[in-house]
């Protein structure tokens, strides 16, 4: 299985489960480029998890399409530290966190339907240092044996939204491993990162969680897969994507004050490096035809 060939909707960032079809650009979620013409391609359903995996899952998500007699389209994702266990026709697979752009082309009609978990909290489930599976995306009968596929199965062929994340819930519960104080531990500070603009340093996230710089570090790889300093960089470029999506004008020497980069040119470098295009042509291309995320002719 290739990160490049399945679904990127494992990407679109939430702060609640809920449904989102068609919806407007902000609803799509962080991560997701182009939302707005992502909302006429696809449809996206999120949904809560049962209380006893709510320490180790964000929330499920389900996702179909319908371009049959339509051109393909090709999606492209910012993707988030989470691991994601996604079922689609190609397979069942275990998706690390991609430190790279995301891309899929939807062709067709099909669905995948995926488990977006906590960050950190796959560790309990590997066994292992999550940074093994950084940009990998490895069969998930390596941790759910051969009722990975038959849960694939039964899910591809269920109907209702409550039944594909059933089938799934039930086989989360079948290797449902202890709580990790350390796991919900490293969810809280990844969530810290998220939604406190002015933790833009290490040293700033180590004082506030009384940990060392270097354990942080080690805990960051062992539990997410990447540094607690990626996890900031990261969030800082969702944002910067998100404005630029929004179809308004963007002064861009503020927002890089505003997002702690030194000036507009450190901006320019992050954003250029990761989406591939500055951040001034990518939002200006939104008015004619985007370079990310776009229908394939």
């Amino acid at each position: 299985m290739n990160k490049h060939d399945s679904y990127a909707g494992r990407v679109a960032d939430s702060g609640s489960a809920d449904s989102v079809v068609g919806a407007p650009f902000a609803a799509m979620g962080r991560g997701v480029l182009r939302p707005d013409l992502a909302a006429g391609r696809f449809e996206l359903v999120r949904s809560a998890p049962s209380a006893p995996l709510a320490p180790f899952v964000d929330y499920y998500w389900i996702v179909r399409w319908d371009l049959c007699g339509q051109p393909p389209y090709e999606q492209t994702i910012l993707p988030h530290p989470n691991v994601h266990l996604v079922f689609e026709a190609s397979g069942a697979g275990i998706y690390g966190v991609d430190r790279s752009l995301f891309t899929r082309l939807l062709s067709g009609r099909g669905k995948a339907v995926g488990v977006r978990f906590r960050a950190g909290c796959f560790r309990p489930f590997w066994g292992a240092p999550i940074s093994q599976l950084s940009d990998r995306v490895v069969p998930g009968v390596r941790v759910f044996g051969p009722l990975a596929e038959k849960t694939r199965q039964a899910i591809m062929c269920a109907e209702t939204d409550a039944e594909m994340t059933s089938h799934a819930e039930s086989l989360l519960f079948s290797g449902l491993p202890e709580r990790d104080p350390v796991a919900e531990q490293v969810a809280g500070l990844v969530a810290l990162i998220t939604s406190d603009s002015s933790l833009r340093r290490v040293d700033q996230l180590a004082a506030a969680s009384e940990l060392s710089v270097r354990s942080l570090q080690r805990m960051f790889g062992d539990y997410v897969g990447v540094s607690p300093k990626w996890v900031m960089r990261r969030a800082r470029l969702h944002e910067a994507a998100l404005r630029a999506d929004s179809g308004e004008p963007v002064h861009w020497t503020a927002l890089a004050a505003d997002l702690g980069y030194a000036d507009q040119a450190h901006l320019t470098r992050d954003f250029t490096t990761t989406i591939g295009v500055p951040p001034s042509r990518y939002a200006a291309a939104l008015l004619g035809g985007c370079a990310v995320g776009r229908v394939r002719c």
